[in-house]
């Protein structure tokens, strides 16, 4: 009896310290199933397509936001131009509105009085638009006529 017990089991595939281990070691560990490499992939590239798809439209709609700001800025350029260069008889002031009409000579007037205001004077130009000055000095279209190429 003084024979040593010897473990059947190879030294390499047990351990002294089973908590260590990564995996479970006994019959009542959790389950530990190998995952799937290609699922797992697919899943992740699935969630970064979608992520990255969703950044890219919101990018797209700001693109998109800040042209028209673009264009809008540059129409208030492109009509201030005009108005600059009208005839006015008076100092604008700043958030009124006014009437840019055209003469029959093609120049400018910058008027107080609108379309439906003249009464019965004869007016020999057109109304172009009904605009406003802005604090930036610029001017915003508010009415425009529908044929009016300005």
């Amino acid at each position: 009896m003084s024979e040593k017990f010897k473990n059947p089991i190879d030294p390499d595939k047990i351990t002294e310290t089973p908590s260590s281990l990564e995996y479970g070691h006994h019959l009542g560990s959790a389950i530990v199933k190998p995952e799937d490499q290609g699922k797992m992939k697919g899943r992740a590239l699935s969630a970064m397509e979608h992520q990255t798809d969703m950044q890219l439209d919101q990018i797209y709609q700001q693109m998109q936001l800040l042209a028209e700001q673009a264009k809008k800025l540059n129409s208030r350029k492109e009509i201030s131009e005009i108005i600059y260069q009208a005839e006015m008889r008076f100092e604008p002031i700043i958030n009124h509105v006014y009437h840019l009409y055209e003469k029959e000579d093609k120049s400018y007037l910058l008027s107080l009085i609108a379309p439906d205001q003249w009464g019965r004077s004869k007016k020999n130009f057109e109304f172009l638009a009904t605009v406003r000055l802005l604090a930036d000095h610029t001017w915003d279209i508010i009415e425009k006529r529908e044929d009016a190429e300005i």
